[in-house]
């Protein structure tokens, strides 16, 4: 997945110099058939360090690129990318196509957004659905019997890559993978947040994996239709409580990305949703936006302060991240402002300043601008079962 990097003029293993290398020959190929001499090269180094659980040797590669080589960085992430949540399989003699994806769930609450087990039963009845309206027929499925939160998903390429052969199997014998939920990390409580549904497929060497990449030209807008109107209802016994907006099944990290993308209006309309609930009609109906963008040593995020239009109290504040090639060139504050103007917030204040990149001392949240320009903490009005303050 390509990001942002610190730094790093270290010394580097011989096999993360040679990833480099073959990174960097690839970015300046000039053909297709030479594509292929360094994909393959490219793939037997990879699929040697990711038996070896060597991550330190992908991230120093990918490290030294960033500073380096920027077109072999981000062809050196495709790579990886595609090595952690693919491969091929041999079973009884035949070769299969493996793929890790994610089914990203969107939700907010005033109470805590689960990530829990999923019974075995329901698990069978999203699996049914998924077959139905998203995944190639004769695609074997087995998903993870958890609703996962983002602070559980794998941490590096080599636990997203162990995941993936681990699911692969299972897929392979018609079963489901067993999570321990009691390993499981303890999840943030935010308003609104993303849970995911992970789980692997395989066909037949060279076969479809998607509805959308069938013969009957069934497209991704209509296979989303379907699994919104057929699966999508199923998800609400793990969501008690929540408001949810299901997105599609894709690839691991290209869902993710998506989600990353689509939880950033999704976190500001449920935002003024909750605002409405917990302050009433009369009040909400008086909010006022203010958008300030937050810099490090470069622009790191957009944070939106809400508040009373005759006060520069905040009552309420989210977070946007920026994502991608997005900076200060691209009109983010722009997006930001669509957004709140048709959910239905009348005065949005885009401030003209560049703000530290701060935080609360004494508990870690983020500060948000005040339409008087400064930063200050969100501090919702007395109320019972307030949540957290944060959104994202």
């Amino acid at each position: 997945m390509k990001r942002n990097r610190l730094s790093s003029r270290k010394r580097i293993s011989a096999d993360a110099t040679e990833l480099g290398r073959l990174a960097i020959g690839l970015a300046e190929s000039g053909s297709k058939l030479e594509d292929t001499f360094w994909q393959a090269r490219l793939a037997e180094l990879l699929d040697r360090l990711f038996h070896d659980g060597a991550e330190d040797d992908l991230t120093a590669a990918l490290d030294r690129l960033f500073d380096t080589h920027p077109m072999g960085h981000d062809d050196l992430a495709d790579i990886i990318e595609s090595h952690a949540e693919s491969c091929i399989l041999l079973d009884q003699g035949q070769e299969f196509d493996l793929l890790l994806f994610a089914v990203p769930v969107l939700a907010w609450s005033r109470f805590s957004i689960p990530a829990a087990a999923i019974p075995r039963n329901l698990l069978q009845t999203i699996k049914v659905h998924l077959g139905a309206h998203v995944l190639a027929a004769g695609a074997r499925l087995a998903l993870a019997d958890y609703l996962y939160s983002p602070d559980q998903l794998p941490h590096s390429f080599v636990d997203t890559w162990q995941l993936m052969r681990r699911l692969g199997a299972a897929a392979l014998t018609g079963d489901d993978l067993n999570v321990d939920a009691s390993a499981m990390p303890e999840t943030n409580r935010f308003l609104s947040d993303t849970r995911y549904l992970l789980g692997a497929l395989t066909v037949p060497r060279g076969k479809p994996l998607f509805r959308w990449n069938e013969a009957d030209k069934t497209t991704r807008e209509g296979a989303l239709k379907e699994w919104l109107k057929q699966g999508a209802p199923c998800l609400e016994p793990l969501l008690t409580g929540c408001a949810y907006q299901a997105l599609l099944a894709d690839a691991y990290h290209a869902a993710c990305r998506a989600a990353d993308s689509a939880s950033r209006p999704y976190s500001l309309n449920a935002s003024v949703d909750f605002l409405r609930t917990a302050l009433g009609e009369a009040v909400s109906d008086n909010l006022r936006a203010v958008v300030g963008a937050f810099h490090d040593k470069r622009l790191e995020e957009y944070r939106i302060g809400f508040g009373p239009a005759d006060s520069d109290v905040v009552y309420h504040g989210v977070v946007w991240p920026l994502l991608g090639i997005e900076d200060e060139t691209t009109d983010v504050a722009g997006e930001i402002e669509s957004v709140l103007r048709k959910a239905g917030i009348r005065e949005v204040v885009v401030l003209d300043q560049q703000f530290p990149y701060e935080f609360c001392d004494d508990c870690g949240a983020p500060l948000y601008p005040s339409v008087e320009g400064d930063t200050v903490h969100a501090e919702m009005p007395e109320q019972d079962d307030a949540p957290s303050q944060t959104l994202h």
